[in-house]
Parts: structure tokens; sequence; C-alpha cells
């Protein structure tokens, strides 16, 4: 805080604390919100956040929007993040944190051709810098209200993400994505709920329907038709209900729900179209569709 100035609650609730990965696409994020009129300050230790937040609530139509982002180059400065974040906090200001996540092997792929290294690997290798900051970062990425896991993301899809997450105006939003995934191929590390649709019979099995998607009328009619499908879909979409409100009254804007079958090819694809289609008719939600694992052999 600035000698003289007594602490006030900004006149916006727009404060992002950005952080993340080192690699994730922190600076993409960055540049995508600054593009849609945040004012961005980047790499601030996290001492400077009151002062920040001060000046805004003193001219917050001068600063209408403000995005913090932060990272752990500055490793002894990044430890007192916590004792900043409740500063806040006490200071009556309603910010909100994103943290951008990836893959390991992706992040050692990306520090390798950037030919640098990571921020807290010292003498080690890229993996254990990348291990420290895991660790480093684990609480701040548990009380995130948004994770956005950027492994399959190129920097124009999550550009187009963060725009669509914190550029509109107006009632608070929930922005839900609803993703279809194959189990052989992982869980989805962002997803807050996980579906299980390997309980419908699987159109892999059916020689005219195999060729096809759940996007496909003949997968989607045979997918849904089976018996429980359609009271799966009902029952759950029943059981978010509160779960949605409960995200409204704390302040959470974002969830990923996802919906899983072997391959994610057929059933849950079927599935989390007819979900999304269903949580879309719920008042102030706005509804995206992934397949993640779509178009894979």
């Amino acid at each position: 805080m600035i000698d003289g100035l007594t602490p006030v609650k900004p006149a916006t609730s727009e404060v992002l604390i950005v952080t993340g990965m080192s690699g994730a696409g922190r600076t993409t994020a960055a540049h995508a919100l600054e593009d849609h009129g945040w004012y961005v300050v980047e790499n601030i230790p996290p001492q400077l956040f009151g002062t920040l937040t001060d000046l805004v609530g003193r001219s917050p139509e001068a600063i209408p929007r403000l995005a913090l982002v932060v990272d752990v180059r500055s490793k002894e400065l990044f430890k007192d993040i916590r004792e900043a974040l409740e500063q806040l906090r006490a200071q009556g200001v309603d910010y909100r944190v994103l943290f951008l996540d990836a893959a390991d092997d992706l992040l050692v792929r990306r520090f390798e051709s950037a030919r640098r290294p990571h921020p807290l690997q010292g003498s080690g290798r890229i993996v254990d810098g990348i291990a420290a900051e895991r660790l480093l970062l684990k609480d701040l990425k548990d009380q995130a209200e948004v994770v956005l896991d950027t492994t399959s993301m190129n920097v124009h899809s999550l550009a187009t993400t963060i725009t669509g997450l914190f550029t509109e105006s107006g009632p608070i939003v929930l922005r839900l994505n609803v993703m279809s995934f194959g189990f052989k191929y992982g869980l989805p590390q962002d997803a807050n709920f996980v579906a299980d649709a390997r309980f419908l019979p699987n159109p892999h099995w059916i020689p005219e329907l195999r060729p096809y998607t759940g996007q496909d009328g003949q997968v989607s009619g045979f997918v849904l038709g089976q018996e429980g499908a359609g009271e799966f879909v009902d029952r759950y979409v029943q059981a978010l209900l509160p779960v949605l409100e409960g995200y409204r009254r704390e302040n959470k804007h974002y969830a990923t729900f996802a919906v899983g079958c072997t391959g994610g090819k057929h059933r849950s694809v079927a599935v989390a179209e007819e979900l999304a289609r269903r949580l879309g008719q719920q008042p102030r939600v706005t509804v995206t569709v992934q397949h993640r694992d779509l178009g894979r052999e």
C-alpha cells in the first residue's frame, strides 16, 4: 500500500490473478485480455497487489478491469502470494484466479524448442524445475476459480477461450465446457465432474455405425435411444442444477463437465452433445462443447 492511502475497495469486481505453470500460456492469455480492454500488469510481485488494487479503486473509470500476471521466476517473492491474496480479501477486493496448466511432457517440449531453461530447474533438468513449480503452485491451483488445461490448445484456441471467458459484461454468466473424452487416453486434468457413458452399448461393435461419430444422427440416435440413456441425462442435469446455483453463490464462473467412453468417438460424444443442449437451456448459462479425442485412431 502507498503511504498515506487508505485501502479502497475497487468499484469493479473485475480483478483477475493470472498464474500457472511456466510454458502453459500465460503470455498468450495476457495478450488476449489486453486486446479486449483489460489493464494487464505482467510479472508483478505479489507484494504489489494491494497497491495496484488501491489505485484501481480510486479511478475505476480509467482501469475498469485489472489483470495481474504472476509467476515463480522470483521464488522468494512468490512465497508471499498467500499473504498477498489474504490482504486483498481483507480490503474487500473480489478477485478471481485463472490458473493455466499443461501436461509435463508438453511443457518439456516447449522449453526445449525455445532453448530456454525452466526458471526453477537450477543446475538440474527441465523436469526437475517443472516438479518444483507444481509443488510451489499446488495451493494456488486448488483455490483457482478457473483452471485451463492448455495441452491440446494452440495460441489461437487459447486466446479464443480466454476471450469467451473474460470479455462478457452484464449479469454473472456461468460458462460451462462440456467435454467428451476417451478413458484410454486419460482423464481430463481440468474436469470438475466426470461422467462415464460406458454403461451404454458401444456403436464401435456395429459395423454400419463404426465409421461415424456421436455427432452423426445415426450414432447419436442409437446411443440416446438405448435403455437408461435418456434417464441418465435427465437425472444428471437435475443433479447439476444445484451445483450451478452453488457456483453462482461462490462467485465461480467456469466449470468443465466431462463425459467419457472407451475411445471418445461415439457414446461420450453423443451424450456430451445432448448434455450441452440441455444445460444451454438454463438461464444465465453459456455452453461450449469440446470433443477432446475425436479424430484419434
